[in-house]
């Protein structure tokens, strides 16, 4: 077996492999890459645990290149996974196993195909989601579909913890759905298209808040870029990012502009385009994380100040 995968959401994944009679023979993950305020190269996670249990890997960085296809070729993979890779597999990487290629894929397909379901189910709104195995072609995450899991969207999760739970259920699917189709047992069917809709990648403008937006989206947000790229917004021009936040229980209306600070206690009330947010966690650029009561602590002119304003604008203007 060759497994592909790169980051955090792919270790159950690999792990699980590892200690199971579909033990990998190679690893495929992305190349070091440059992180961190020393910009120095950092392994991806899948290479971390590849390299502490002795399987070859392979880091190319495009596995288009005949030289990357054929290092692959070589070692004679009978079936693939992939979790999480990045990159899209080309035909002839696909046509390599005789069992074919698995993808361990966050989200109940037909719905949100792409590069970041999980966000993309909490931004909407879903109360579901779930784990599908599917058979990997050429188009995004539309093969056939060998099995799904359920999983609920509670209000309390953000991408990093329903990601965490989803990579343990991936992984525990995935163990019960290989033996099962190389017995037959499986009948793979077709994705309904009229039901599709898709994930685009993720990019740290997505974070900027919109204080003119409604509570409950912005609320959606925060949890949905927690923790990459975070939900920004900005205090007298200072970057402010919201860590964590819950729209209040009831509308309330107000005359103050989108953005303006209206109470400070164990949360940070903020007006937005449609109701109140309260901000519970929040964090300035290059400090520490904290909680509302923390940050607010001996800053009483917060009130009237309306975030995301430009830092020369007056309080509560």
């Amino acid at each position: 077996m060759a497994f592909f995968g790169s980051p955090e959401f792919a270790i159950p994944t690999l792990r699980a492999l590892i200690a199971s009679p579909f033990r990998p023979v190679v690893v495929v993950t992305q190349p070091d890459r440059p992180a961190g305020r020393g910009r120095s190269l950092r392994p991806p996670p899948a290479k971390e645990l590849a390299t502490g249990a002795g399987i070859p890997l392979l880091q190319p960085a495009r596995l288009r290149d005949a030289s990357a296809t054929a290092a692959l070729a070589s070692y004679e993979p009978e079936l693939q996974v992939i979790a999480a890779y990045g990159q899209i597999l080309r035909p002839e990487v696909l046509a390599l196993p005789a069992w074919g290629t698995f993808n361990v894929h966050a989200s109940l397909l037909p719905r949100w195909r792409g590069a970041a379901p999980i966000a993309a189910a909490i931004r909407a709104g879903d109360r579901e989601t779930g784990i599908t195995i599917m058979l990997a072609e050429q188009g995004e995450d539309t093969g056939e579909i060998l099995a799904a899991r359920p999983e609920p969207i509670d209000d309390s999760d953000d991408a990093g913890a329903l990601s965490e739970r989803l990579a343990d259920l991936g992984a525990a699917l995935l163990l019960e759905t290989i033996p099962r189709w190389l017995d037959g047992e499986i009948i793979a069917h077709s994705q309904d298209e009229r039901l599709a809709t898709r994930a685009r990648r993720i990019t740290k403008v997505d974070g900027a808040i919109d204080w003119t937006r409604p509570a409950v989206e912005i609320w959606r947000q925060v949890r949905a870029f927690t923790p990459w790229p975070g939900a920004t917004t900005s205090l007298r021009g200072t970057p402010l990012h919201v860590r964590r936040a819950s729209p209040a229980s009831a509308a309330r209306d107000s005359e103050d502009v989108p953005g303006t600070i209206l109470a400070v206690d164990d949360a940070i009330a903020v007006q937005t385009g449609g109701g109140v947010l309260h901000i519970e966690r929040v964090q300035l650029a290059g400090k520490r994380a904290m909680s509302a009561r923390e940050f607010a602590r001996g800053r009483r002119e917060l009130l009237g100040v309306r975030l995301g304003a430009p830092a020369a604008e007056p309080a509560g203007d």
